[in-house]
């Protein structure tokens, strides 16, 4: 198949909209078609720098909108998905659950309908022209629920989702699953670990800390600080995206982590310290304003992510060191929240 059609999904969220330059940039010869809800989470002033690309589309639409969804893989002969768009802050879940099911459950189901009506006869074998289009499933290690204090993530762990997000994301996979094994369409899903960088929406951790800190507020901070997360550069992550799409095996799944453990009090002080090395205040530090605050509910304890498949399988490894990234991603946020 000489030209390929792209549907990149949530393309306008923090993942998607790192993703989308990048990928263009590693593949000269494809096309993205960019569908966004643009719900709160989305910013297209994060993709300004393809939005005149001749080889990128963006439409706006629900991918629970069966008919658009349709209409998209026609018009546009769509031959790839990389499926991000989700509901994703936990908290969020847990205040309002519902369109978590609508967009993570009824969403996927929406695009794999699509996909297989598109690429598949009647008899479930390849339609002429579609004998390589896959479907890459993007999702998250909170699927698995909790670790202790030693022990990883790995392809071979049992789901035990804990929050209605973590659920509605483990229902997700099964379909994506479910679609190879009954239909044997072409899928591959990746779980990454906490994503961190340029780009991400101001709700999470990181971005919080930043904001607070520069507004000369409290920094919020769960419990006792002691919930551990593997963070992940979001640049690492869109290679290795790259990687499981492009290379990955049919109805495998692939872990990608960052082999970045901190507990959340450490990141809080870690940002606290590069702030005040790059704007001192007068007095005292930037760490004088963590606080602690009630703890979330049902709030993981720890996730740690075992990446050997990927690295053995596909050659990928982060490239980000902990530390510069995160002190480029505090840059990027003081010239967001100050216009430095």
């Amino acid at each position: 198949m000489s030209s390929r059609t792209i549907l990149i999904t949530g393309g306008a969220g923090f993942i998607g909209s790192n993703f989308i330059p990048f990928f263009l940039d590693e593949h000269q010869e494809i096309s993205v078609v960019n569908l966004d809800k643009l719900t709160y989470a989305g910013n297209l002033n994060h993709l300004i720098e393809v939005e005149n690309n001749k080889r990128y589309k963006f439409i706006k639409g629900d991918i629970c909108d069966a008919s658009l969804v349709r209409s998209i893989f026609s018009e546009n002969r769509i031959t790839d998905v990389i499926h991000f768009a989700a509901e994703s802050h936990v908290d969020n879940s847990i205040a309002g659950p519902e369109a978590f099911i609508q967009t993570n459950v009824n969403g996927t189901f929406t695009l794999l309908e699509a996909a297989r009506k598109s690429w598949l006869d009647e008899g479930n074998g390849a339609k002429t022209g579609f004998e390589t289009s896959r479907f890459h499933h993007i999702s998250t290690d909170e699927v698995y629920g909790s670790l202790g204090e030693s022990g990883f993530f790995d392809e071979n762990t049992p789901y035990a989702p804990n929050s209605p997000y973590s659920a509605s994301k483990a229902s997700s996979d099964f379909l994506v699953r479910s679609y190879y094994h009954t239909y044997g369409l072409n899928v591959v899903t990746s779980n990454c670990s906490n994503n961190y960088g340029p780009k991400q929406h101001d709700e999470k951790l990181i971005p919080t800390i930043i904001r607070k800190a520069l507004a000369g507020e409290e920094i919020p901070i769960y419990g006792d600080g002691k919930n551990v997360r593997d963070w992940l550069y979001v640049q690492d992550h869109c290679s290795g995206i790259n990687d499981v799409f492009t290379n990955g095996r049919a109805g495998e799944t692939y872990v990608i982590g960052g082999n970045n453990e901190y507990n959340n009090i450490s990141i809080a002080q870690k940002i606290c310290g590069i702030l005040d090395d790059i704007l001192p205040k007068k007095n005292g530090s930037f760490t004088n304003q963590i606080a602690f605050v009630k703890d979330r509910l049902g709030h993981d304890f720890r996730y740690a992510i075992d990446a050997t498949k990927i690295k053995t399988e596909l050659g990928w490894k982060p490239q980000s060191d902990f530390d510069s990234g995160l002190r480029d991603t505090v840059m990027w946020y003081i010239n967001k929240y100050q216009k430095v």
